[in-house]
Formats: C-alpha cells, sequence, structure tokens
C-alpha cells in the first residue's frame, strides 16, 4: 500500500482529501502545518507528498527546501497545493523542485490523477535507463512536461560518424551531449607515451559528455566510434535549461553518473590487481554484456589494439592469453573475429 503525506492547514480541506485517498487504498499520513510535516516526511518516508503553500509555522515552500536539504526525503515527489494560479507562483514551486501542482478548487479525480501520475513516473526513473531512441524519449517524457519531448524531437540534430571517427576530444570545451542512436562508441585517455586506456564502452541508448556538462569542465576523455554511427547531438544550453526546469531528469542523469563511477571503480581496481588471465577474461565479457544481442555464439569484431586497451594489458600479452583460451575451448578466432563458445566459464575466471 502507498503511503501519501497530506500536508494542508485547512481542517477540512484535509479531512476530504485524506477520506478520497483511504477509499482508493491508499495510506495517508497528514499534517497541519509544514513545520509537522516535514517531520512526518523525515520519519515515515512516504511515497508521495501533497503539500499546500500557504501555511503558518512553515510554508510550502520552506517544506521543499527542507526536504531537499535531508538525503532520505530529497528524492520524493512533492505536488504543490495553491490557491494562486498565477504562472510566476507556479514557477517558483518548480523551480525549486516540485513536480507537479494542483491549484484550488479541485476535486477528487484530480487529485487521484496527479497522485497516479507522479507515482508512475518516479516509478520509470527508478528504473534502468532503455537502450535504443524509445530510451532517450522515455527519459524527456518521464518529466513533468510533454512539451520539451517535443521541443528535443523538432530541434535534434544527428550526425554520422564514420568508424574510428572522433567525436569529441580530451580537453576540448564541454559544449554538447551526445546520445548514440546507432552504432557503439569507445571513451578513452592517453597518456604521455601515446598508451590508451579505455574508459568506457557505450552502445545505443547511451548517452556521452554529460559528465562533464554536470561538471562545468571540460572533455576529460576521448570519444571515438568503433563503427559507423548516427549520433544525436544536444546543445549545452538546452541540456542545462531541461535538467534545471525539471529535477526528475536531473536525479536520472546522477544515478547514471554514480552507476558509470561504479563501474569505472571497479575496473581500475581489475586493471590493478587482477591477473592477466582474469583481466583479458573480463574484458570479453563486458564487451559480451555491452553489445551482446542474446544470440550465441557471440562474435566480437574488434581489433587487438582496442581489445587489449580495453583489458589494460599489453597487445602481445593479450594475443598470447587469446590463444590459451582458445586451447581451452572457452573461445575461437576467425582473423580478427573472436566467437565467444562458453561465456559461463568465462565469467568464472573472474569470480
Amino acid at each position: 500500500m502507498r503511503t501519501v503525506l497530506l500536508i494542508e492547514d485547512n481542517e477540512e480541506i484535509r479531512e476530504n482529501m485524506a477520506e478520497i485517498l483511504e477509499l482508493s487504498n491508499y495510506k495517508v499520513l497528514t499534517a497541519p502545518d509544514g513545520k509537522q510535516g516535514v517531520s512526518l516526511a523525515i520519519s515515515h518516508i512516504p511515497d508521495i507528498i501533497v503539500c499546500d503553500i500557504m501555511m503558518p509555522v512553515l510554508d510550502g515552500y520552506g517544506v521543499l527546501h527542507m526536504l531537499h536539504k535531508n538525503e532520505n526525503t530529497r528524492h520524493i515527489p512533492f505536488i504543490f497545493i495553491t490557491a494562486k494560479a498565477e504562472r510566476s507562483e507556479i514557477r517558483k514551486g518548480m523551480e525549486l523542485g516540485a513536480d507537479d501542482y494542483l491549484t484550488k478548487p479541485f476535486n477528487g479525480t484530480e487529485l487521484l490523477n496527479a497522485i497516479e501520475t507522479r507515482l508512475k513516473k518516479a516509478e520509470q526513473l527508478r528504473q534502468q535507463p532503455s537502450t535504443g531512441m524509445e530510451g532517450f524519449n522515455a527519459l524527456i517524457s518521464a518529466s513533468s512536461s510533454k512539451d520539451i519531448l517535443q521541443q528535443f524531437v523538432a530541434n535534434r540534430s544527428v550526425n554520422t560518424y564514420r568508424k574510428k571517427q572522433l567525436i569529441y576530444a580530451e580537453g576540448n570545451h564541454a559544449l554538447r551531449l551526445f546520445y548514440i542512436q546507432k552504432g557503439k562508441v569507445r571513451t578513452y585517455k592517453t597518456n604521455d607515451e601515446g598508451k590508451e586506456l579505455v574508459m568506457g564502452l557505450y552502445n545505443e541508448g547511451d548517452f556521452i559528455g554529460y559528465v562533464s556538462l554536470l561538471e562545468g569542465t571540460a572533455y576529460k576523455e576521448n570519444a571515438e566510434t568503433i563503427e559507423e554511427s548516427e549520433i544525436v547531438v544536444i546543445p549545452k544550453e538546452e541540456f542545462e535549461q531541461l535538467i534545471h526546469a525539471h529535477a526528475d531528469i536531473m536525479r536520472q542523469f546522477i544515478r547514471m553518473l554514480a552507476r558509470n563511477v561504479s563501474e569505472r571503480e571497479e575496473q581500475l581496481l581489475g586493471i590493478a590487481y587482477n591477473s592477466l588471465r582474469k583481466k583479458v577474461a573480463e574484458a570479453l565479457i563486458s564487451i559480451y554484456k555491452k553489445y551482446g544481442d542474446g544470440k550465441e555464439p557471440f562474435v566480437i569484431d574488434m581489433s587487438r589494439e582496442n581489445l587489449a586497451t580495453i583489458a589494460g594489458t599489453a597487445k602481445e600479452s593479450l594475443i598470447r592469453t587469446l590463444s590459451d583460451f582458445r586451447e581451452e575451448r572457452l573461445i575461437d578466432i576467425s582473423g580478427r573475429q573472436i566467437i565467444i563458445l562458453n561465456e559461463k566459464k568465462l565469467a568464472n575466471l573472474i569470480n
């Protein structure tokens, strides 16, 4: 049963709303002012909060500000109730991070629809981003404004990149967000001796370049296509406008960033401490997981140089280890192609 916290100083309105929600199978917590509402939110962590703006002790803006400062409550969907329909009041609430608003007077159907919509969108944002262009559309449409999706579609430009073409270079000013509509991309860093370290592999449905945009820094790595690719190019200004206006999309990018940081930490630990066999097996499995389409046998068509940079080892060492894996019937080799014969045994080398 989902829990709704109602923060409303008008007793009659508060009781009517609570009754409607309880009849709709919600568990309801109520508070007559903002201060008590904040206390209930922190102690009970409801699934959604519906809060009046004009209240004694602590108004709705203050409630939202305090909840966003708390790690446990900052991601709870938040709906404002307001008797003021002025655009400036609504805009102020949305800029502070509110997900939606209801203008008094409203009926029970409007209240239930608003709550159900925000809970559904919150659930979508908790899921992993989808792949393909549908993933891009789903991310944008999960925001509170459908106009944003239309604007991005109308203004979107798609660039076609050749195989091994540079998308952006380390040290360049971060001016664009890139979305992979079709193809495969790798990001890598190069040391003073020209040696490369692959930092990430990306597929259709992935965003790249957003870390530098969020940090306001230059690109910290190079991005290059592995095969011919189609890339959606989104100007920095539009990306900033999107995340500043829609807190739910900002949270999604932060989750993606946190996941990338975690994956990168594991990668660097593996390069530093894993055996050669484990490094090569991990590289093969990472490519299998990233680009595998469920068909067997899975074929990796990648240069030995690229594969060695992913494994974090020398090309010669990689080739020797691949030969060992071939003798053990874990893989087969045909020219530059590597055929995964036993994914489970390869994965067991990592564990």
